[in-house]
């Protein structure tokens, strides 16, 4: 018996299918597609990633902008850092540092980081397009709530 004997043949084909497919690709917390999903709708990680299609940039670059451009206030260097080092872990992003004393270390997109911008800017295109319906359903939702 199967955690879904209970709905009809054509949904249960389709929850065991989806099941199989979380277990294969996302069954660990650290499944890299857990992993990138949670970059892609944390506070940061994404107008980094924007960011860094513009060029490189060095971490006090990068804080600064951050700070000027982000409607959720400003970035701590902790913060940053983490994130960053999150992104280059999963090879999104470079981490370069110069032979300058003292070095300058600075951050640019690695071919898959610009894949995966590419694809994040499609949803980004989506979300825009349909921030109105958005809203209204928002609103319908939030009178009846």
């Amino acid at each position: 018996m199967s955690d879904f004997d209970d709905f009809d043949p054509a949904c249960r084909d389709r929850l065991t299918a989806l099941a199989q497919d979380m277990h294969q690709h996302g069954a660990e917390q650290d499944a890299p597609i857990r992993t990138i999903f949670g970059l892609l709708g944390d506070r940061w990680s994404m107008l980094i990633l924007l960011l860094l299609d513009i060029g490189p940039f060095r971490h006090a670059e990068l804080r600064r902008l951050l700070d000027r451009m982000s409607a959720e206030g400003g970035i701590s260097q902790r913060v940053l850092t983490l994130k960053l080092r999150l992104l280059e872990r999963n090879g999104i992003v470079l981490r370069s540092v110069s032979d300058d004393v003292p070095p300058k270390v600075g951050y640019a997109l690695t071919p898959l980081g610009q894949e995966l911008l590419l694809e994040a800017k499609r949803l980004l295109v989506w979300a825009q397009g349909r921030r109105n319906q958005i809203e209204k359903e928002r609103a319908l939702f939030d009178e009846h709530a």
